[in-house]
């Protein structure tokens, strides 16, 4: 089984890229953002720690954690992200690695893990290959605005809230130019899969 690794910024294309692999190549898509979210809900591993960490304060009437209030915590203090990030992480990962025996086990010809933090979270041991889904600033600003329509001043936290360029291009060997049509974009991955 393939293992690759899909990253790059908001409003890059990623999700029209894990589409097209999943469609074309048979790939398990594995978002990171996705499987944290369910290991954090309640019965979840993540849950009762989180709790024990933060309090009770940060639940919502349904006892489920409260998103807003744990990041309004979490991005004003970053000992508390820490804290959260070592609860949240490890498991996560654990998760992943289960979930690809699995996988291999039924003969999957490719699994493809995604997160817009994948450079700086550590998978590197798992995930041999990793792609850079890049767009210039321009494209990416205007599918946000289109697509979901985010402010200009939205657009900009985010993308400062995000991994720099460089920061991408330094741990990805292949750059994927998701700039143009989505045909070019399906040229270059087929060229490279």
């Amino acid at each position: 089984m393939k293992v690759l690794g899909i990253t790059g910024g908001v409003g890059s294309g990623k999700s029209e890229v894990l589409h097209y692999l999943e469609k074309e190549y048979k790939a398990v898509v594995c978002q990171l953002d996705e499987v944290a979210k369910e290991l954090q809900k309640q019965g979840g591993i993540c849950y009762q720690k989180i709790i024990e960490a933060f309090g009770t304060g940060i639940l919502g009437e349904d006892r489920e954690l409260d998103r807003q209030k744990l990041a309004s915590i979490i991005f004003q203090d970053e000992e508390k992200r820490k804290i959260l990030n070592e609860i949240v992480h490890p498991e996560v990962k654990r998760w992943v690695e289960r979930d690809m025996i699995e996988k291999e086990e039924r003969k999957v010809p490719l699994y493809v893990i995604e997160a817009a933090l994948l450079p700086e979270a550590g998978y590197e041991d798992i995930c041999p290959e990793l792609w850079y889904i890049y767009a210039r600033e321009d494209v990416r600003r205007k599918r946000l605005k289109d697509s979901r329509g985010y402010s200009d001043e939205k657009i900009s936290r985010m993308m400062a809230a995000q991994s720099s360029e460089d920061v991408f291009r330094q741990a990805c060997r292949t750059v994927i130019d998701n700039s143009g049509t989505f045909e070019d974009t399906k040229k270059q991955i087929g060229e490279r899969i």
